[in-house]
C-alpha cells in the first residue's frame, strides 16, 4: 500500500511506502535506506529486483515502478519483522545464558569491547564503587569533626 501525503507544517509531499514516509525529492538510492534494514548495498539489490534507477527522484516513479518496488521489498527482511527476529535471537541467548545472553541482561557491551574505562553508554552514570568520591570524603570529614567535637564537650 502506497499513497502520496502532504506533510502540513512544510507543504512538501512525501511517499508512504509499507507504513514509511519517504519525502519525494529525494534520489530513490537515498530515500530507500529510509526503511529499517535497507542500507546502501541493500538499495542497489532492491532497485535491481523492481528494475528501477537509483538515480531517479521518488516523485518521478510511476505507479508500476512503485508496485514492483514493493514486490521485492517483500523479498527483504524489514521493519517490524527484522526487528522481532532480532528481539527474538536476544531473547533465545539471553534464556540459554551464553555469554552473550548474560551480557545483555546485565547490560554490558556483547562484543568484547572494554569496560575498565569507556562502556558508558551501555553502563550508563557513573557508580563509584568501593573508593569514595573527594566531596564524599569531605563530607563524612566534617561529620567525623562535628562528632568529636560535641563528644568532648
Amino acid at each position: 500500500m502506497f499513497y502520496k501525503k502532504t506533510h502540513p507544517e512544510t507543504g512538501l509531499i512525501n511517499m508512504r511506502i509499507i507504513g514509511v514516509e519517504i519525502p519525494d525529492n529525494e534520489r530513490a538510492e537515498i530515500g530507500l535506506t529510509r526503511f529499517y534494514g535497507i542500507g546502501s548495498t541493500n538499495v542497489k539489490q532492491l532497485a535491481k529486483k523492481a528494475k528501477i534507477d537509483i538515480n531517479t527522484r521518488i516523485k518521478d516513479l510511476s505507479r508500476e515502478d512503485v508496485a514492483s518496488l514493493m514486490k521485492a521489498l517483500e523479498t527483504f527482511r524489514v521493519e517490524g519483522d527484522l526487528k522481532k527476529e532480532i528481539r527474538e535471537s536476544i531473547d533465545r541467548l539471553k534464556a540459554i545464558k551464553c555469554y552473550r545472553g548474560i551480557r545483555h541482561i546485565v547490560g554490558l557491551p556483547a562484543r568484547g569491547q572494554r569496560t575498565k574505562s569507556n562502556a558508558r553508554t551501555r553502563k550508563g552514570k557513573k557508580k563509584t564503587v568501593g573508593s569514595l568520591t573527594k566531596e564524599a570524603w569531605a563530607k563524612i570529614e566534617t561529620q567525623q569533626k562535628a562528632a568529636s567535637v560535641a563528644t568532648t564537650e
